[in-house]
């Protein structure tokens, strides 16, 4: 029997256990279709992406601001330079230290070496800063030893070594203005006048504002000054304009990741503090205190070890170096910044903050967080193929146009030449030339869509800073995405699917079962005694009395605290029993302890069933050792199975006496196993832990939105079917058996190709092992699902690490496994991680509806713009209109589209495949409904407006902007109403829920504002005319139908296979070389081929859909007639 299997308290295999193979292989045809190519930069892992991936994708993104574009994502250059600052800063202590033990060495030599220990300064302590520093940052054992070792040092620091400093606020203060305080300088982040800079390096911004001082220069030279600064001042005002909204919205985003970078940093530990352990932040620990050190903790400040047992640090991330240390009265100095790899033990802090080596090296180097999000990744694909797009339509533009000028075919608004070979001057044709390029120019800046990865930014930053309100913690941007796409969760029961409040309810002692479960009276002497020696010495909790009376304070894993407190109950003095005898070794679930009198007596706890397994015999109410004959075992066995059964965790404790003389010597004592056989029961106990409240409602929830939950736990197998069946995990008693109930040690011994076949039906997991879990990751991985998996030990990092979401328990999780997580589920519940599926279904969810706003826009001004520039030589939307524009989609939109609430109907949706089209059919459908509309009614504004709006007796130039003011108003309040409709791209009532959207509101309400404002009041600025009520009405009209028309494009069907899927791919499938195929897909995610079926539905629904169009077109048209008559008959009349 191993010693592991012993322990259900504290995993102590520390081995990762890789699962082999590949499993099944797809045929290449199947393969080749959802693989992502290697030759594809815009497809890269959804985490631990390579630098070599970013890369390429950078280099193959159409990107007009790159430092503000990529402000938020890894910083390649200073990532493969990290390293370099620190190992100087390593270096330099390494140098410093040796030149001091070399100097200390001389002076040795010579006999001039000074005593350590200097008399007192005159400070509150009788010792300073600067010896502790020296003697830590040396590792000097000798100066420790001349101060009294760590008893003597403890009290220069006036320190208790069991009940740590006094909590009191002015010793508190004394001590951190003589030792400073946990902190180090953090550089500052950026200002305002950074992000204002960076978002003037928008090369079309740049190439606008040149062409605004050209014009300037041009107009004042042949218009004169009061007239001539027209041009190049509404330009240069709408790019300044642009530039600082970009800049505040920027600025505001950087503050709320530096506040969830502050979050993320702000650790919490225990401290022993008045002779009880409190709860404090790393911020606040000072030079004196005592900490309590377990495995998978963080070493949080330099300091010298108390007492250990098989305590290991590791130094690596200080060294450089994989190396475990094993801490003792040889090596007692514990280093900040460093991990517990095993043990345990208490330390005394001797220096905080700036003061140790890791405060020197995080004050020396800066942190980068940043990553390039899956999301940000596809982005960039769709806003280099449009920017792409709109680069075309605006070079065209510019060419046509410039030929048109320079060969007498553009005309002004009079209906004269503008340009005269031979005639005009030099100034008014490049002046004329230049606003040419000027639209050309802003056509660029309309079409490319840089909002979009920046959306993905802004909306994470949202979604971040609300998601710490639902008690989760985000550590990896991309977690927030990835977990939209989960298709199962797998976890664990104590804690996340249970209170985590645990009671000792049952006991069963000697030979029969104990009612009241702490009834003392039914114990003999013996039977007390050793039962109260294992449960205090046997545990890494502690009980506080205070000395004035009140309610007794324990502390400790749930387990262990639940055994304490039935302990406490049997009348057990927990000081005084550790005082009795002393710890001679330590092991997760046992202790030896030796008595005055010299006797050992190994104690042991844990798993109930293994550990009866190891009992040869039990005490019975005779003080007699009785041995242990079938029937009692039978008696056991069934005791812990009626535990099980009603849910209860069942715990055995024994114990075992050894002579002195077995005991290894103190060298050979960290790799001394305790014996684990010929045990004495002493006790089985069943521990109640009821499930959370609202637990089953959260994993309907998950079931209805197609997300499977599976229950990983330590526990034996009938107490976790019992509290599956309490969750709603298993449905029946009939759903219990293998495999949707498996053991882990099962799982474990099968191959990787039978995993891979039963775990799809994996519900409960029970007697599993961190190992198991991480088997149990790899297997549904490689069949293609999106894994969730939740962790708080040490051991269950590779899972976390593993999985395509870990989620660490921000309450019992150690920091090992908290930093091996990407996010933290701060109340360590169920139904928060619940919460975060919908922020990340919420975050898919919101760039979608605003990819959907944004290219309605970018389809609509390039058709416009293009069409009008080709056929008349003219653009109806000038510079500075277009400028508007994009400020309305790409800051404006957003802000309102991009911090939409999650709601429930999110939940009620699968989840979004891996390899899924971004843009989906229905948006396609609602994009080109929209798009079409708008293109449809400005052009026939651009090119029949004089007539339709009865300008024809009006001067031209006056009629001319009457109507480029009507087109531009109208593409305005027609961007403003679809953004309703983008809220909900696949509902029909799109003001559902808006009122809970103040945000929305304010964009939309400061929209059509500065609109009006713009029309009436800022003419000369945006080269508009004020429109009358009449036409302020067309405008709204024409805005407004596109409620209507979103209703009815609704109606149209669309197949669900993208279109992109439907289309037969013209290009030569390429072979995947057998190197380069990876998991299996769930069908779920494959490019499925559209079935006759299905293709002759859509070839029906789409002929439908016109001739509803074609109807809906028809009304359209009798609406504007009977409003054009309504409108000019009243005129007429007045």
């Amino acid at each position: 029997m191993k010693r592991k299997n012993l322990c259900i308290v504290d995993s102590t295999s520390t081995k990762n256990v890789e699962a082999g193979g590949t499993g099944d292989d797809l045929n290449e045809d199947e393969e080749e279709e959802f693989l992502p190519s290697p030759l594809d930069p815009f497809d890269i892992g959804p985490k631990n992406a390579s630098i070599e991936s970013l890369r390429k994708l950078r280099r193959a993104a159409l990107v007009l601001n790159a430092s503000r574009r990529f402000r938020y994502t890894l910083d390649l250059k200073r990532q493969e330079e990290k390293t370099q600052p620190m190992r100087r800063v390593k270096a330099h202590v390494e140098a410093i230290r040796a030149a001091n033990l070399f100097t200390a060495a001389g002076e040795r030599a010579n006999g001039t070496l000074e005593p350590v220990l200097s008399p007192p300064t005159g400070g509150d302590f009788a010792i300073g800063q600067d010896q502790l520093a020296a003697m830590s940052r040396d590792h000097n054992v000798e100066a420790l030893q001349q101060y009294g070792g760590v008893k003597g040092l403890s009290e220069l620091l006036r320190t208790n070594l069991e009940k740590g400093i006094q909590v009191d606020d002015a010793d508190l203060l004394k001590r951190k203005n003589a030792f400073g305080s946990n902190t180090y300088p953090r550089k500052k982040g950026r200002s305002f006048w950074m992000f204002l800079w960076e978002a003037w390096q928008d090369l079309t911004l740049i190439i606008l504002i040149g062409a605004a001082v050209a014009s300037l220069v041009l107009g004042i030279k042949t218009e004169g000054i009061k007239e001539g600064w027209y041009d190049c001042g509404s330009i240069a005002f709408a790019v300044i304009l642009v530039i600082v909204v970009t800049a505040i919205r920027d600025y505001k985003q950087s503050l709320q990741f530096q506040s969830l970078n502050e979050e993320k940093r702000n650790i919490h530990l225990e401290v022993i503090r008045g002779g009880r352990r409190i709860d404090i932040s790393i911020y606040d620990i000072v030079v004196g205190d005592v900490l309590p050190l377990n495995s998978g903790d963080q070493v949080p400040a330099d300091g010298v070890l108390i007492s250990g047992h098989s305590l290991s640090i590791d130094e690596s991330s200080m060294t450089g170096e994989s190396m475990i240390v094993h801490k003792g009265a040889r090596d007692p100095f514990v280093i900040s910044g460093c991990q517990v790899a095993d043990g345990s033990g208490t330390m005394l802090v001797t220096s905080v903050g700036i003061n140790t080596e890791w405060g020197l090296l995080m004050a020396s180097i800066s942190e980068d967080t940043g990553e390039e999000t899956p999301l940000q990744v596809s982005l960039n694909g769709v806003a280099t193929l449009i920017g792409m797009v709109g680069l075309t339509v605006a070079v065209c533009v510019l060419t046509v146009l410039l030929v048109r000028y320079f060969t007498g075919h553009t005309k002004n608004s009079e209906g004269q030449v503008l340009f005269k070979a031979g005639v005009m001057k030099v100034g008014a044709a490049v002046d004329g030339a230049i606003k040419i390029v000027t639209v050309a120019v802003t056509i660029v800046v309309v079409a490319v869509p840089k909002g979009l990865p920046l959306a993905v930014t802004l909306n994470l930053a949202y979604s971040m800073r609300k998601m710490m309100a639902d008690k989760a913690l985000v550590r990896r941007l991309s977690a927030c995405e990835t977990m939209g796409s989960a298709t199962t969760i797998c976890s664990d029961k104590t804690g996340t699917l249970t209170l985590n409040q645990m009671a000792v309810v049952e006991a069963y002692v000697g030979e029969k079962k104990i009612v009241p479960s702490d009834n003392k009276s039914e114990l003999s002497p013996m039977q007390y005694s050793l039962l109260i020696e294992g449960i205090a010495q046997n545990a890494n909790g502690s009980v506080y009395v205070p000395e004035g009376g009140g309610e007794v304070e324990v502390t400790g894993s749930p387990t262990e605290k639940a055994i304490l407190r039935w302990g406490v109950k049997l009348g057990m003095n927990f000081e005084s029993i550790r005082s009795e005898s002393s710890i001679i070794h330590v092991l997760p679930g046992g202790v030896a302890v030796q008595l005055p009198d010299s006797q050992v007596h190994i104690h042991w706890k844990g798993a109930a069933e293994i550990v009866l397994a190891s009992c040869t015999s039990y005490i019975d109410a005779t003080d007699q050792f009785v041995k242990m004959d079938e029937d009692k075992e039978i008696f056991f066995k069934k005791a812990i199975d009626d535990m099980a059964a009603v849910s209860l965790r069942c715990v055995a404790i024994a114990y075992r006496s050894i002579e002195m003389e077995k005991v290894s010597d103190e060298v050979q004592l960290d790799q001394w196993a305790l014996p684990e056989d010929d045990l004495v029961l002493l006790a089985i106990v069943g521990i109640k832990d009821p499930c959370r409240p609202g637990v089953r409602a959260a994993v309907e929830i998950c079931q209805k939105a197609g997300i499977k939950v599976r229950m990983v736990t330590g526990d034996n197998v009938r107490t976790a079917k019992a509290i599956a069946l309490e969750c709603g995990i298993l449905d029946s008693d009939a759903d219990a058996t293998e495999p949707n109930l498996i053991e882990g040690t099962v799982f474990r011994a099968l191959s990787d190709l039978q995993r891979e076949e039963i775990v799809d039906e994996i519900s409960v997991m029970g007697r599993s092992s961190p190992n198991d879990k991480l088997l149990l990751v790899k297997a549904l991985r490689r069949k293609g699902h999106v894994v969730a998996v939740t962790g708080d030990g040490t051991n269950d990092a590779p899972a976390l690490h593993e999985a395509d979401i870990g989620l660490a328990m921000g309450i019992s999780g150690t920091q090992v496994a908290k930093e091996s997580s990407d996010i933290v589920i701060l109340d360590d519940n169920f139904a928060s991680i619940v919460k975060v599926v919908r922020w990340g279904r919420s975050v898919y969810a919101n760039i979608q509806k605003f990819i959907q706003f944004q290219l309605t826009v970018n389809v609509a001004a390039l058709i416009i713009n293009g069409v009008a520039a080709v056929s008349s030589g003219e653009v109806p939307l000038n510079a500075v209109q277009l400028l508007w524009v994009n400020l309305i989609m790409d800051t404006l939109g957003a802000l309102a589209l991009a911090t939409e609430p999650p709601t429930d109907h999110l939940m009620e949706r699968p989840p979004v495949g891996r390899r899924e089209s971004l843009i989906t059919n229905i948006m396609w459908r609602n994009l080109l409904i929209q798009a079409l509309y708008q293109v449809i009614v400005l052009l026939v504004l651009n090119f029949q407006g004089r007539k339709l709006l009865k300008l024809e007796h009006e001067p031209i130039s006056y009629a001319n902007k009457v109507k480029n003011t009507l087109i531009f108003n109208s593409f305005v309040l027609c961007q403003s109403f679809n953004e309703f409709n983008a809220r909900k791209p696949d509902e029909f009532n799109v003001f559902k829920g808006i009122t809970k959207n103040y945000l929305f509101f304010g964009v939309v309400g400061v929209t059509i504002v500065l609109q009006v404002m713009i029309i009436e009041f800022l003419g000369k600025f945006a080269s508009t005319v004020r429109l009358n009520w009449s036409q302020w009405l067309i405008s709204i009209i024409i805005g407004i139908i596109s409620w209507p028309l979103a209703v009815l494009g609704k109606v149209i069907p669309v197949p669900e296979t993208p279109i992109t899927k439907i289309i037969p791919r013209c290009h030569r499938r390429r072979k995947v070389p057998q190197s380069e195929r990876r998991r299996r897909v769930p069908q779920s995610e494959r490019r499925r081929r559209v079935p006759q079926s299905e293709g002759c539905h859509y070839l029906v629904s789409f002929p439908l859909g016109c001739i509803l169009f074609s109807i809906f077109g028809a009304f359209l048209y009798f609406a504007y007639k009977l409003a054009y008559k309504l409108v000019y008959t009243s005129e007429y009349i007045q």
